[in-house]
């Protein structure tokens, strides 16, 4: 089993690139293209971006080759990402220049804040740079360009959720989906750059989001993921950035509804609905939601707790908002609740200063949760980020060290807590085929453990009960009971 499919889940390498297509073919209209890399968010977005699209008058293609318009929906976490984006608008450019010269290319997301001028004006790259708050601006910067000028949008909003725009599910099983409930970080963790290329955090009317989570009932789909940055900080109180709350009156805090609450109001209205969310922040993460998650059999029973290190040391240089003690407090009151809830991680190693005390703290941390997967990365700087004024001293080869031990760490916690569940039987969702066999399918437990089984006569979007009889460390192995 190869690492990848054990550490990166959440951005999963196979989906990097992924270009979107709809069913609609409109007679004569323009054509576009859109790749997705990163995160959910960013694969949530561009299904907003061709709503928006869609209704002036475009259809996707698989074919670059025959696009007006090719998009990439970009990441900036990590250096690995920015450096792929690069490589593809390059080669969009080299086919723009020998086979279309009047396709449009653009950047949306992450990179477009802080990337704007090298890809407008220094690197020539792109056409159209817009920003994760702009995307119902692309009507009018398409025709910015049309009319020969470049077109550049990468304003942050306040305000904008996107909450009336209907995303076109684009590219995904047709049981599973995203729904987007927050938009921005407040957090401020000092290696990161999302407070700054996607904003303040504000909340989506939770109306909206019902409707949203009841048309896919509709649909036919069968479970959905809340998204966000970070939506334990989820906080409606009648629109606008989270950070005005407390200058709310009285009344207006008191009807206001948390995660928590909204989490119930999703699970209570669409009962048929498996619900999952993705991904927390450990300061955010209140007994209000872990009580509300053990009381609703259709809240899956996960939580994605990324920790980043076991060092409060480095949890404080990192402004993370809690410590070692803290979190291991917040995993044994999950615990407690919900025995049998999975937890999963990010871990980053090599942060500025990090010693093999450090190191060691986050290795017994792991010892200590034994986390069913987990998201590792070495350390790199990311420009105009706090951590960036400091000094990045830890050399790469013992940052590679050190992520080798977390990784094969992570594998034998993986596998240990996939051999706990042999012998016992779970209700899967089945999701689709296997890549490795037509004769099987695929599907999630409510612990998001993959399992794959034989087809027999059931078809994808079944609840089945499936007895687990053997594993790896990715994938449970089994057959309907």
């Amino acid at each position: 089993m190869s690492l990848e499919k054990i550490i990166d889940k959440n951005i999963d390498e196979s989906k990097q690139g992924t270009s979107l297509n709809i069913s609609n073919n409109i007679s004569g209209g323009r054509k576009m293209y859109i790749e997705s890399y990163g995160c959910q968010m960013n694969f949530s977005d561009s299904e907003i971006v061709a709503s928006i699209l869609t209704k002036e008058g475009f259809s996707t293609t698989h074919s670059i080759n025959e696009a007006d318009l090719v998009f990439v929906n970009t990441c900036s976490i990590r250096e690995k990402a920015e450096q792929t984006i690069r490589k593809r608008l390059e080669f969009y450019n080299s086919i723009k220049k020998m086979e279309n010269p009047k396709m449009i290319v653009g950047v949306l997301g992450c990179m477009a804040e802080r990337l704007k001028e090298k890809f407008l004006e220094e690197e020539k790259l792109v056409d159209i740079v817009i920003g994760p708050d702009a995307y119902r601006d692309l009507p009018n910067l398409i025709q910015e360009v049309d009319d020969g000028r470049k077109a550049v949008n990468v304003i942050l909003s306040k305000e904008e959720t996107y909450a009336d725009i209907s995303p076109i599910r684009l590219g995904g099983n047709g049981v599973t989906a995203f729904v987007s409930i927050t938009r921005g970080c407040d957090n401020m963790c000092t290696f990161c750059v999302v407070p700054f290329t996607r904003g303040r955090e504000r909340s989506r009317d939770p109306e909206s989001i019902v409707n949203e989570c009841l048309q896919l009932v509709h649909d036919g789909y069968k479970e959905v993921t809340l998204l966000g940055q970070n939506v334990d900080s989820y906080l409606w109180y009648g629109g606008g950035p989270k950070k005005d709350f407390k200058k709310a009156d009285k009344k207006t805090k008191k009807n206001s509804i948390n995660f928590a609450k909204l989490l119930e109001k999703v699970a209570l209205k669409c009962p048929e609905l498996r619900i999952r969310f993705s991904t927390s922040n450990p300061q955010d993460m209140t007994l209000e939601v872990i009580q509300t998650m053990s009381k609703h059999d259709n809240i899956c029973k996960y939580i994605h707790l990324p920790v980043q290190s076991g060092s409060s040391r480095i949890l404080k240089l990192m402004n993370r908002g809690y410590n070692r003690e803290e979190y291991i407090t917040l995993i044994d009151n999950i615990k407690k609740e919900m025995p049998d809830c999975a937890i999963s991680m990010d871990m980053i190693t090599g942060f500025c200063t990090e010693t093999e005390e450090d190191h060691k703290d986050t290795l017994s941390l792991m010892d200590y949760v034994k986390y069913e997967y987990g998201y590792m990365f070495k350390y790199s700087e990311r420009p105009n980020t706090p951590a960036a004024r400091m000094e990045d001293d830890i050399p790469d080869e013992i940052k590679q060290r050190r992520l080798s031990e977390i990784i094969e760490k992570q594998m034998n916690h993986s596998l240990l807590r996939n051999k706990e569940k042999v012998g016992n039987s779970y209700e899967v969702l089945i999701e689709g085929t296997s890549k490795r066999s037509e004769d099987y399918f695929y599907g999630r437990t409510s612990h998001n453990s993959t399992v794959v089984f034989p087809k027999d006569s059931h078809k994808k979007g079944d609840v089945v009960m499936v007895n687990i009889e053997n594993c790896t460390a990715a994938t449970l192995l089994g057959k309907v009971i």
